[in-house]
This record gives structure tokens, sequence and C-alpha cells, in this order.
């Protein structure tokens, strides 16, 4: 009689990505942070700079959560950053990965639940330049190539200034400037707020959808085929 062949599972390729960047960042001394998937606002939104008036905070973007005033499924793993911030004193490395959730229409490149990866730099002295550096060593040794960013100016309630990332992207198709994250110095409303004394200190934070970055990798064109539970897109990876 034939012995039946063993079928063993294996880790879904979001939970591959975060075990990746996670040792790439520790290599660069940052230390790996996890936080609530639900949020009241004042961590989602408040204390990060987002005034009550904010277009993010309308009910077209945001999922309330029922019976609970003033209480959200997080838009974003920022708030992460704020609770470590008043829980421990500067200086400190810290990243973010996790599951965010936004009230909109899916597409190939929307999901209304996704993965976002999160990172924060506070410490004396602290530069974009020090972002710019950071930015290249992670996206270089993720995609196993030289890879060039440069900076766009862009608005960000919660850093000043705020940039747009984009990212050289070689491919079978040439050379091409991707946009890729947002990012940017931290806001010294968001250092008060944290009891972090913004005269002293400075920060720098990025904010990247994970599906984002993997997409790039594999050249996956719809980020609808992570959260499908389809095996035949699973068992590739």
């Amino acid at each position: 009689m034939e012995k039946k062949r063993e079928s063993w599972g294996h880790s879904h390729p979001i939970s591959q990505a975060i075990r990746e960047i996670n040792d790439i960042f520790y290599n660069l001394g940052f230390t790996f942070v996890e936080g609530p998937i639900i949020e009241s606002e004042h961590y989602n939104f408040d204390v990060l700079n987002v005034p009550r008036d904010h277009p993010a905070r309308d009910m077209q973007d945001t999922f309330f959560v029922k019976g609970r005033p003033e209480t959200v499924l997080r838009t974003h793993t920022s708030p992460v950053q704020v609770r470590y911030m008043e829980s421990n004193k500067p200086p400190y490395r810290i990243i973010v990965p996790g599951r965010a959730f936004r009230n909109e229409a899916t597409d190939a490149s929307h999901e209304a639940q996704f993965f976002q990866l999160e990172g924060l730099v506070v410490d004396k002295g602290i530069t974009l330049a020090h972002l710019k550096g950071t930015l290249e060593q992670f996206f270089s040794t993720f995609y196993k190539d030289d890879i060039t960013v440069r900076f766009r100016p862009g608005y960000f309630p919660f850093v000043e200034p705020g940039v747009e990332v984009d990212m050289l992207h070689k491919s079978a198709r040439g050379e091409r400037w991707l946009e890729i994250m947002g990012a940017g110095m931290v806001h010294p409303h968001v250092l008060e707020a944290a009891h972090v004394n913004p005269d002293e200190y400075q920060g720098f934070a990025f904010g990247v959808g994970l599906e984002r970055l993997i997409s790039i990798k594999y050249g996956i064109e719809d980020i609808r085929l992570f959260h499908t539970g389809d095996l035949r897109f699973i068992n590739q990876f």
C-alpha cells in the first residue's frame, strides 16, 4: 500500500514579510512593538495632531465601533508609537507592523483591511538625512538591490516637514520611480502629547502598506489576493 504523502502548511506571505522586515530592522537597532487594533479616537487621531474636523475622521474613512463612543478600528498603526513614547524614555527606535482598517472601496491597490509598517526614531540631533539613510538601507536589503530613495514635499498632520518617499525600482520593464510611502519629522505637537521635550529631542516616522512592499518585490498586481484565502496564490510562497 502506497504511503500517503504528508502535506505541510506554511506561513502566509505577509507573516513571512513581517519576520524578514523585523530581522532587517533588528540589525539596525530597532525594537518590534505591537498595540491594540480597537483604538480610542484620542490615540488614533487627537494625539497625532489630527484635528476634529479633519476629513480622515469622517464616517466614509473610519470604522467606528457601534455602542462604544469615540472608539474605532485603528486606521493606521501610528497610535502604537504614541503609546510607546508615553511609556518609555527616549532615545528609541521601533517598528510597528500590524493590521489597520479604512472604510473605502476596494480595488487592485486598495483594501478595507490591510497591514501597515510604521517606523519611529526619536533621539537628539535626528534629521531627514537619518530617515533617508535608514530607508535606503532597508529597501536595499529587502529587495536585494542597491536602492535609491528621493523625497518630495507631502502633508501629513503628525509630521513636519512631511515627505512623499519615492523608490527607484528596477525590473524587466526598466527603471522607474515608484511612490512608496509617507514619512517626515515627528511633529512637535506629537512629541509634546507623549511628554517628550521637542526642544531636546527630534525624530522621524514613516508608514507603508506591507502588501505594497510585497507586491513590488514579487510583481503582484492585485493586493486583494493577499486576503482571499485562495491557496493557489498562498502556496506560491
